[in-house]
């Protein structure tokens, strides 16, 4: 089974989770950092990483939940 990645994008007006590939959104929220806190949540049960979009839909930042094969070498801060 290969995993599947959470977005955090833009959804009629609000925000929404989905998961990498799907066609559809799996929930919606009012805001961006509600959106965030339901993938994150969900990556760490599953072990993925949460790729968060901008309003205009361009990728702003990840973060990795499971065991990331590749660590960055510089540290966000």
């Amino acid at each position: 089974m290969t995993k599947k990645d959470i977005h955090v994008v833009p959804h009629n007006g609000g925000w929404a989770t989905r998961k990498e590939g799907a066609e559809r959104v799996g929930r919606t929220a009012d805001t961006q950092r509600e959106a965030f806190e339901l993938a994150r949540n969900q990556a760490k049960r599953e072990q993925v990483e949460v790729v968060i979009h901008r309003p205009n839909g361009q990728i702003r930042n990840s973060n990795s939940y499971g065991n990331d094969p590749c660590p960055p070498k510089d540290k966000v801060r």
